[in-house]
């Protein structure tokens, strides 16, 4: 058997590659070494805008043209840093080179001795992951988080008075609305995007453990603390003045702990519309030239919410382990860390494929509002809850003298279907006020809904 030509070994860089390809642009291998280069780019422009070591700051013309590295960062320097990489065996090396590369293209080797200037490879690093990250989050996955939540809105609103059966346990109980469940998860969601929007992103750069002990030793009188913070925050992240030679991840545990929560709440969204869909509360619309099965004609499967809920899944693992690992580092420094976050972009990616899915998958659907009142018409029984609570309150107030009213109900209808007329003969029974009597007599399950309306409303 002959070998394949070459092939994309993850989906995410193959089947779903256009839904997951925004992502690319910053937690790609290509995308990490953009970011390197402006770190290291904007490094040696801060240190010659403060004139260190006798440097006066560069014309605002040849910052412009230094910048271009990563302003315009395309496929020639991605094979530029392969090749050299090649040799060097260290990617941070080779970014380095590839500055300084620039630097004497420019007529600027004046100062090609500043490149990475007192930096161990994790100063980069932490500032190039952070920007990476930071910029994926804010431009591409919470954006579409907020698109999910958006959709769930508008079905919210749109069904808030849609009165349903709910199924507590999978059994009937007291009714709802469908804009009022879907709600939930939209309220859910919205909840963790605010914390996930808010999220820190720090960066580290003080040397080879942490301490400024190069940077000191060439310039004793300079305050690297500061001017470290201020290069830091100059790049929109936020600083960590105290760490070993890695940043020590702790944001990075936090955000993806937060991410993963995101994913649990959308993963019960996949399930609980799956199962709406397979009680026919919501019809699927068919999709033009679509199978669902491949010997049912009939079949439309509900596979955007399949397709969710597995990389959920995949992506809550990648999570739960990229937390595990970075939240702990061997004495000053290991390696774990390195392998490790070479895979945050699969799990973004599952995460992102999922959203993508639920997205489509929440246009594809249409309430089947004759399935719920006919439902709701076949379990009268779930009114008992509402005949007892009224009775105990004609107790308190005096106008019934019945004993223990949630027995009464449990005789009446626990594991039975009553229907409409005899629940109308046993209320008209009671020894209850005549208000209460006529309030009960006019409740139907469709009706009884309580305030589920005006939630599905809520902001």
């Amino acid at each position: 058997m002959t070998s394949l030509p070459p092939q994309p070994l993850s989906p995410l860089d193959g089947r779903y590659r256009a839904a997951v390809a925004p992502l690319a642009d910053y937690l790609s291998e290509a995308g990490l070494n953009r970011a390197r280069v402006e770190v290291e780019v904007e490094w040696l422009i801060a240190l010659t805008d403060r004139s260190l070591f006798g440097t006066a700051p560069l014309a605002e013309a040849d910052k412009a043209r230094l910048r271009a590295a990563y302003v315009d960062f395309g496929q020639a320097e991605i094979d530029w840093l392969a090749e050299r990489e090649a040799v060097t065996r260290h990617d941070v090396k080779a970014v380095e080179y590839l500055v300084r590369d620039r630097l004497s293209t420019l007529g600027l080797d004046a100062v090609a001795e500043l490149t990475h200037f007192a930096c161990t490879s994790e100063d980069i690093n932490s500032l190039a992951y952070a920007l990476t990250v930071k910029r994926a989050v804010e431009r591409v996955w919470l954006p579409k988080l907020v698109a999910v939540t958006g959709a769930l809105r508008a079905i919210a609103e749109q069904h808030a008075d849609a009165a349903m059966l709910s199924r507590t346990h999978g059994q009937p109980a007291t009714p709802t609305t469908m804009g009022k469940e879907i709600a939930v998860f939209a309220w859910r969601l919205e909840r963790v995007a605010a914390q996930l929007a808010a999220s820190e992103y720090l960066g580290k750069f003080s040397g080879a453990t942490g301490t400024w002990s190069a940077h000191v030793v060439a310039a004793p009188d300079a305050d690297w603390p500061q001017l470290s913070r201020e290069f830091v925050e100059s790049l929109g992240l936020a600083f960590n003045p105290l760490t070993t030679q890695i940043e020590s991840h702790d944001w990075q545990v936090e955000l993806y702990d937060r991410v993963r929560h995101a994913g649990g709440i959308l993963h019960n969204l996949a399930t609980d519309v799956w199962t709406y869909i397979s009680l026919g509360y919501f019809a699927q619309i068919p999709v033009a030239g679509a199978t669902g099965s491949s010997t049912m004609p009939h079949k439309i499967n509900p596979i955007r919410f399949e397709n969710a809920e597995a990389n959920l899944e995949l992506s809550g693992a990648l999570f739960a382990s990229l937390s595990a690992t970075l939240v702990t580092s061997r004495l000053q420094r290991d390696l774990t860390d390195s392998t490790t976050q070479r895979n945050i972009g699969v799990a973004f990616g599952h995460s992102l494929l999922a959203l993508d899915n639920l997205h489509r998958g929440l246009g594809e659907i249409s309430l089947a509002e004759d399935v719920l009142l006919a439902d709701l018409d076949a379990n009268w029984e779930v009114l008992g809850e509402a005949i007892q609570t009224v009775v105990r309150a004609e107790v308190v107030a005096g106008r019934s003298s019945i004993s223990d009213p949630y027995a009464l109900l449990k005789e009446l209808t626990r594991g039975r279907r009553v229907g409409a007329a005899e629940l109308a003969e046993f209320i008209g029974g009671l020894e209850i006020g005549d208000a209460a009597k006529q309030r009960l007599l006019a409740l139907k399950p469709a009706t009884y809904t309580g305030l589920a309306s005006t939630l599905a409303m809520r902001d």
